[in-house]
This record gives C-alpha cells, sequence and structure tokens, in this order.
C-alpha cells in the first residue's frame, strides 16, 4: 500500500487573512464553497478553525463514496489540516501571502491507498479527480472573497 497524493493550487486576488478566514469559517463560508461532490455537510462541534469537528460525504466517482469525519487543526499560521477520523485521509490547505492584495491557495490531500490492481488505478486516476474538485472549491473560494 503506497501514499496516494492529490495537489491542486490557485493565485486569489485577496489578501491571504481574507482567504484563510473564508477557508476556516466551517460553519458559514465552506459550506458555500462545496461542488455537488460533496453531501450531508454538519458541523458537529466548533465551527471555525482549530478544534472544529465536521462531518460530509464525498462522491470522487460515481461509485466511490467517502464518510468523512473531519477533526480541524491549525498547527501553523494560514495552515488549515483535516484529519478523517474514518479514514488515512489528512487534507491541508496552505494560504501565503502572494504579493500585493494576492494570496496562494495550496491544497493538498494524502492517505493510504490499496494495494494491488486496484491500488495502481488508485494511485493513477485518483489524484486527477480529486484534483478537479479541489479546483471546483478553489474557483468558488476566489469568487467568494474577490467579489
Amino acid at each position: 500500500m503506497a501514499q496516494v497524493e492529490a495537489t491542486t493550487e490557485r493565485i486569489i486576488s485577496a489578501d491571504a487573512e481574507t482567504v484563510f478566514d473564508a477557508l476556516a469559517d466551517y460553519e458559514g463560508t465552506r459550506a458555500k464553497l462545496l461542488p455537488e461532490h460533496f453531501s450531508e455537510y454538519e458541523v458537529r462541534e466548533g465551527g471555525d478553525g482549530e478544534g472544529t469537528l465536521v462531518h460530509w460525504k464525498l462522491q470522487a466517482t460515481s461509485k466511490r463514496v467517502r464518510d468523512c469525519l473531519l477533526e480541524v487543526t491549525e498547527p501553523t499560521d494560514g495552515e488549515l489540516v483535516e484529519k478523517d477520523r474514518n479514514s488515512s485521509m489528512v487534507t491541508t490547505w496552505r494560504v501565503t501571502p502572494a504579493g500585493e492584495g494576492k494570496s496562494k491557495a495550496v491544497v493538498t490531500t494524502v492517505w493510504t491507498g490499496a494495494g494491488g490492481i486496484g491500488g495502481f488505478f488508485e494511485r493513477t486516476f485518483a489524484p486527477k479527480g480529486l484534483g478537479r474538485i479541489y479546483d471546483s472549491v478553489l474557483d468558488r473560494l476566489a469568487a467568494h472573497v474577490e467579489k
């Protein structure tokens, strides 16, 4: 079993603090950023960054649905880490300044993939699919903070 990783990034025309605050707002903004791949969104504890416990179902393909229960931490400034209690999946959001009035948002998800031929297909195709899903989240994030 090998680690699988999916990463995508975007330059956003808003300062890093504004972008980070929008991402960390699980009670309000975050639900608005999620595309149709996410369902059953529910904040169970907290709601703003560190200490939040949030649930959703992520449908990466027509046949693959993950039931996610995520604990949120903020290990460093500008960083949110979502650790799934139901799997090995960890998603890290990093927001850094990228020039005057701009920021760079990077999202990376890692998990322990399957072995064998199934694992080969997972390592080959899952990062691209998840990358497209998070591209959509970053599009919505940019539209939200750039208005």
